[in-house]
């Protein structure tokens, strides 16, 4: 091709540290090395890549691009490497990628982490955030990690397993709470919470109470949803959370789950895939004690 493959490696440690000296300790290597091959790179990208800012480097346009590429470049290269004919997991050394939410981490990674540490004690796992990015492209994202945890209705065309059920519910601050459950006419005033915002996709909160011919007026948005108890106690806010992110909540936190005045649906949590992995014998166990650890949260 033309290009020597090994510029991967202090290529994505330029990106990463976005200096010559640190990017060099990463890698064990001297400086004047790593000089030499970000001078290759920029010849052959026509592109500084790294400019002075002060006293400081910042990535070009262009190395913003690559900055994500390259990483996952590495990664798919990695788990080329790390595919063997057969898969022990008491004497296994690898790695899993998962990525999830913060309430997953807390149930299904929790339990996922214990039957990985009894049967395999030499495996680690890493967790990575669920964004509304990654699960916009959830296709191109599964090439380099091992799964993302999501719920039926969100991804398509990908291979899944169903690991438990849970449902929506409603909170509310519990000084605010009222001895019956509040009507649409009163939620409709009040200010609302929601979590993961995909207001074009099934499996977003707002497309269930749209569903009931409901428009709540939304306030705030999140990215997680462990966080949402700090933004309703002691003020008027609804908020919209799984039923066991709830149970998550610390005693004493100043929310309280209400029943809805309307059905709010079902979730089916699934582990999704790329076809890649449908053959690697360690993907397969992974899968199967996922399953372990789905009815262990399932049971809980």
């Amino acid at each position: 091709m033309g290009l020597d493959l090994n510029l991967l490696v202090p290529l994505n440690a330029l990106l990463q540290e976005r200096s010559v000296t640190r990017a060099a300790q990463q890698l064990g290597l001297s400086q004047p090395t790593v000089s030499a091959a970000l001078a290759r790179l920029c010849r052959h990208f026509g592109d500084e890549l790294l400019t002075r800012v002060g006293n400081i480097y910042e990535l070009t346009p262009l190395a913003v691009r690559l900055a994500e590429q390259t990483a996952q470049a590495l990664g798919s290269a990695d788990r080329v490497f790390q595919i063997g004919p057969a898969f022990d997991p008491a004497q296994a050394e690898r790695e899993f990628t998962l990525v999830v939410s913060d309430m997953h981490l807390a149930t299904f990674g929790r339990a996922l982490a214990g039957r990985v540490r009894d049967a395999a004690p030499g495996l680690r796992l890493r967790f990575q955030h669920a964004t509304p990015y990654i699960v916009g492209h959830v296709h191109d994202h599964l090439r380099t990690v091992d799964g993302i945890l999501l719920p039926q209705g969100l991804v398509a065309n990908l291979p899944a397993m169903d690991l438990y059920e849970d449902r929506w519910v409603c909170v509310v601050a519990s000084d605010t709470a009222m001895p019956e459950p509040p009507t649409r006419e009163e939620l409709a005033v009040r200010p609302w919470v929601l979590p993961y915002h995909f207001p074009t996709m099934g499996f977003s909160p707002l497309h269930r109470l749209h569903a009931e011919g409901f428009e709540p007026r939304v306030e705030i948005t999140v990215e997680n949803f462990l966080t949402i108890p700090y933004l309703i106690a002691g003020t008027d806010r609804v908020g919209v959370i799984p039923e066991r992110a709830a149970r998550l909540f610390p005693t004493g936190c100043g929310t309280v789950v209400v029943e809805q005045p309307f059905p709010m649906g079902r979730l089916v949590e699934s582990l999704w895939w790329h076809p890649l992995h449908d053959r690697d014998p360690a993907h397969a166990w992974l899968r199967r004690t996922a399953g372990e650890a789905g009815r262990l949260v399932a049971a809980a």
